[in-house]
């Protein structure tokens, strides 16, 4: 074989190698969670009612961290809280905790940033969040409905 013929094979079998590395490396996340579903489904085959909760947990969980936290206060908050939480929109980062660094924004419909109205809400909307969520070392952050910062507080 020449040397040209040799590089290009040599190039060929090293795309190869990565591209299966790759793959496999994609795969072994998706074959625990396709293993994890399919051990799942085995058991809940057994009776149909137990099919229908495990998916509506899921999408009830899934449906929105901000209703959860509103529907937490609704139940355990002052009427200054339930009226400040009222206000939220959105919650994002409060499902993934590990004590470490843990960081939560929630989102509302306030405007005009850190001069506007919803600074002092912002303060019974972090102290709420601290009642619903508890971490080793977390920050929550309230913003207003163009994102600017209005507060935020330690979870």
């Amino acid at each position: 074989m020449g040397m040209k013929t040799k590089i290009a094979l040599g190039a060929m079998v090293g795309i190869a190698v990565i591209g299966a590395l790759s793959a496999n490396a994609g795969d072994g996340d998706g074959d625990a969670k396709s293993d994890n579903r399919t051990s799942a489904s085995a058991g809940e085959k057994t009776g149909g009612a137990s099919e229908a909760k495990p998916a509506e947990d899921k999408a009830e969980e899934k449906a929105s961290q901000a209703e959860q936290f509103k529907a937490f206060v609704q139940k355990n908050g002052t009427p200054k809280e339930k009226d400040a939480v009222s206000h939220v929109t959105k919650v994002q980062g409060a499902d993934e905790q590990n004590d470490i660094l843990d960081a939560a924004d929630v989102y509302t419909d306030f405007t005009g940033g850190i001069m506007g109205e919803g600074t002092g809400p912002a303060k019974l909307i972090a102290s709420s969040f601290a009642d619903w969520k508890d971490s080793e070392n977390g920050l929550v952050t309230i913003y207003d409905a163009d994102g600017e910062l209005l507060g935020n507080g330690q979870f």
